[in-house]
């Protein structure tokens, strides 16, 4: 059993946190949480999504899995205005999933889960730099390394107690430099490692500018973004494969 209604810019935002990444994915429908875990194709980045009931403006779920297709929910989504919002109903018998926005009604086809690539584990990792940063400089380090090249390198440099983002291009290169007064929080530790920019640029557009962002970082080792959606209602994960360097 599920039914739900919900603002369009919650289900929005949570399903953009998701579609940068995939396609398609299972949804974990549980009594008090909406939840969804994936990773992509390639197995390079990964997202843990978890929404709250008290995100909803009413939410009746029993622990139901459904299988989804984001662009097509997605478009669904985008057909209401702001502030509007979207009654869900799933039919138990059509395993249909029921959207209503303002008189409009659609029926959407749901995906089989077990055809849905296979949940990741999100190892624990216990990374020895913890970085607290404002969305709007995650996105100014990601557009101005657009601009040179197609990898990135973030890392922390323990002697100047810095937080620097590196990118080298054929030609130019780009530097960002940001002390602990101009980030939320600095927890500094050895670290430093590569970046496929297309990855990170994916992962940027679904983190708000005024989010506040903690970075976990290591020495080639896979690097986890958090931040919050949903007015703090929903929490999202991302975790992103290095590119190794050769020496």
């Amino acid at each position: 059993m599920f039914k739900a209604i919900v603002s369009a810019d919650t289900l929005q935002e949570t399903l953009d946190s998701v579609s940068v990444l995939v396609d398609e994915c299972k949804i974990h429908l549980d009594d008090d949480t909406l939840s969804i875990r994936a990773v992509d194709p390639a197995s390079v980045g990964m997202v843990d999504l978890d929404l709250a009931a008290t995100a909803f403006e009413s939410y009746e779920a029993d622990g139901g899995l459904i299988g989804v297709n984001l662009s097509r929910l997605e478009d669904i989504a985008g057909m209401a205005d702001a502030g509007q919002l979207i009654q869900l109903e799933l039919d138990e018998e059509t395993r249909k999933l029921h959207i209503q926005i303002d008189g409009l009604e659609y029926t959407l086809a749901l995906i089989d889960p077990d055809s849905i690539r296979q949940e990741p584990d999100i190892p624990d990792l216990d990374l020895p730099a913890h970085v607290a940063i404002e969305g709007r400089d995650i996105d100014r380090a990601v557009t101005a390394a657009d601009m040179v090249s197609d990898h990135i390198a973030l890392g922390v440099d323990t002697g100047d107690d810095l937080f620097y983002v590196n990118a080298e291009g054929d030609t130019d290169d780009v530097h960002l430099e940001l002390a602990p007064d101009q980030l939320i929080d600095l927890d500094a530790g050895d670290a430093h490692s590569l970046f496929s920019l297309d990855y990170l640029k994916d992962m940027n557009k679904a983190i708000p500018t005024t989010a506040e962002v903690e970075l976990e970082l290591g020495d080639e080792f896979p690097i986890k973004l958090h931040f919050d959606i949903a007015d703090a209602q929903g929490h999202v994960t991302y975790m992103l494969a290095p590119r190794l360097q050769s020496n």
